[in-house]
């Protein structure tokens, strides 16, 4: 029988898309975060995985590290170096600016470490709310909620929320989910979403959770 999306059965709803996490598998940043909890590794590959696939970004984290580990090594790289490592992650060369930028702020600024609120790392030129929550839940383990395009789409077409952008999405969030499963959302919702709840024509038919969701703007399922 089917049930209303609400504040209690988010509960199950967290409880069966963990079920299937290893079956649908774990979005990159979140699995390097396990492997490494290193906020400015964390910080890093977020902004190469923006509109990237994992597989690249995976590769081209690895590489770039390999060659770097800190804000003042990567900062004695050559753009041309970094491109080589990075591409063909997605606008590679404004992605090497805006890393180089952030190193010499992380340099300048906060004694070479990356800042663990949302105010301070907001401070940086292309670090977004998405990037900043990610980097303090995941690397420094505090309270934060990481909203992309799938995080954003789910949330709305569960009806657990009903908001218009994803910082509105955010805000909501934070005023109803329990805490204890913010740090985990976004890689649950990123790996349901990549999987089954696609933005269009989702998997409702394979769905764990089909029976909380209320389908908001389905049009057309599978």
């Amino acid at each position: 029988m089917k049930k209303a999306m609400n504040d209690g059965n988010i509960h199950d709803v967290i409880r069966l898309l963990g079920k299937n996490l290893e079956l649908w598998g774990m979005p990159i940043v979140s699995h390097l975060a396990e492997a490494q909890h290193d906020p400015f590794e964390i910080l890093i590959s977020t902004i190469l995985s923006l509109r990237t696939k994992d597989e690249v970004t995976a590769v081209a984290t690895e590489r770039l590290f390999s060659l770097a580990r800190t804000p003042a090594q990567m900062l004695e790289l050559s753009e041309a170096s970094m491109i080589k490592a990075i591409y063909p992650v997605g606008f590679y060369r404004n992605k090497v600016r805006t890393i180089h930028y952030i190193c010499k702020e992380l340099l300048s600024r906060f004694d070479s470490t990356v800042p663990d609120s949302i105010d301070d790392l907001l401070m940086l030129k292309g670090v977004g709310r998405k990037t900043a929550n990610l980097v303090v839940s995941l690397g420094y383990g505090k309270p934060g909620i990481c909203v992309d395009t799938h995080v954003h789409r789910i949330s709305n077409r569960l009806g657990y929320v009903s908001t218009k952008t994803p910082e509105k999405t955010e805000y909501a969030l934070r005023a109803k989910l329990p805490l204890p499963y913010w740090s985990d959302y976004n890689t649950l919702m990123v790996a349901f979403g990549r999987q089954i709840c696609r933005p269009i024509s989702p998997f409702c038919s394979r769905c764990p959770v089909s029976g909380y969701c209320e389908r908001k703007n389905v049009d057309k399922s599978r």
